[in-house]
């Protein structure tokens, strides 16, 4: 259905070289690609993340993975003068005012770490932090499937769920920085721990490693499935794209796990549109096709789920940026460094 919200963005004429180097950090690796006024990666790479051996250590492998961006672009002697800005996606809990990264579970080497500082120092140009969900969100409302919509839900579902706001163009950061934590919200008081430590949260429920979960104590308590041949009888080796595959061949078992997840996503969605009433919500991450084929499901559930009577005038739809959504989200935060090609 068509959004009234919905904004026309007049073509800028681009008269000036304006490039930023995007970096997303994870736990294994850094990978940083230069990234143009139309959100389109023009060189990446990426290098492995070293996160138990120093800060030092760490910093130098971002180092590596910047410099090997801007040298495979031919641009390494003339960095300073066009590259106008880094930005970087990094696992938090962190602080997006300051730049700091406070003590990520993934990356023990930084407890209280000034990155933007550091990477400030090192290229002397601007640089911008801020955690995955928010990245891809405003990747996803500059140049992605949020384009043109003013107010954008987005939420990564994989091995967590990860969520990020976009409010008239802006990141909704809170008053902390610390606003956002869709994935944890919950549904259900009396439910499974989620590893953040409250219950019922929806990552506990509906995230890759839930899905998986639900379909194994089926199978525990009997339940004949196609699962069991796929897995190799060993059903704790039972994953998400495993009970894809056993759904797209009629098997019982993943249709009644995945049509559980369907309900429980349109019960947390519906939630978000009371609160929030975004203008489009967009579904990311390893989990993301999984659920495509579900979301006319979930948009017809929604009236039973919230109070908004136009609950299914938001679209729900895909994310455009797949495994690249951290390069292009890490340089979105720079967006002010670009001039926005329609």
């Amino acid at each position: 259905m068509g959004n009234p919200s919905r904004t026309t963005t007049q073509p800028n004429r681009f008269t000036e070289p304006a490039l930023v180097i995007g970096v997303d950090i994870g736990g294994t690796k850094v990978a940083a690609g230069l990234v143009d006024e139309r959100g389109m990666i023009l060189h990446q790479a990426r290098v492995p993340m070293v996160a138990d051996r120093g800060a030092d250590v760490a910093l130098e492998a971002v180092r590596t993975a910047i410099d090997s961006v801007a040298s495979d672009a031919r641009l390494h002697s003339e960095a300073y003068g066009i590259i106008s800005a880094i930005g970087i996606c990094c696992p938090g809990p962190l602080n997006p005012n300051t730049g700091i990264i406070i003590n990520p579970p993934n990356l023990p080497c930084w407890r209280d770490f000034p990155l933007t500082k550091e990477i400030s120092r090192i290229y002397g140009v601007n640089v911008k932090v801020d955690n995955d969900g928010n990245a891809a969100a405003l990747a996803e409302a500059l140049w992605g499937a949020g384009r043109g919509y003013p107010n954008v839900f987005l939420a990564t579902i994989g091995t967590g769920i990860g969520t990020g706001i976009v409010m008239e163009g802006q990141i909704y950061h809170g008053r902390t920085g610390a606003a956002g934590e869709g994935g944890h919200l919950s549904i259900d008081y009396r439910g499974p721990r989620c590893g953040c430590g409250k219950l019922g949260c929806i990552e506990a429920l509906a995230s890759g490693p839930a899905i998986a979960n639900r379909a194994r104590t089926k199978l525990a308590a009997g339940a004949s499935s196609a699962l069991i041949g796929l897995c190799g009888g060993k059903l704790d080796l039972i994953t998400s794209e495993m009970i894809g595959t056993a759904y797209a061949s009629g098997d019982p078992v993943a249709k009644q796990t995945l049509e559980e997840t369907v309900e429980l996503l349109s019960v947390w969605l519906g939630n978000i549109i009371d609160l929030l009433e975004p203008d489009i919500m967009i579904m990311g991450g390893g989990c993301a096709s999984l659920l495509e084929p579900f979301f006319p499901q979930i948009q017809a559930r929604l009236p039973a789920c919230c109070v908004n009577s136009r609950c299914q005038e938001i679209p729900l739809v895909m994310a455009r940026f797949g495994e690249d959504a951290g390069i292009v989200g890490g340089a979105a935060f720079c967006a002010q460094n670009l001039r926005i090609r329609a």
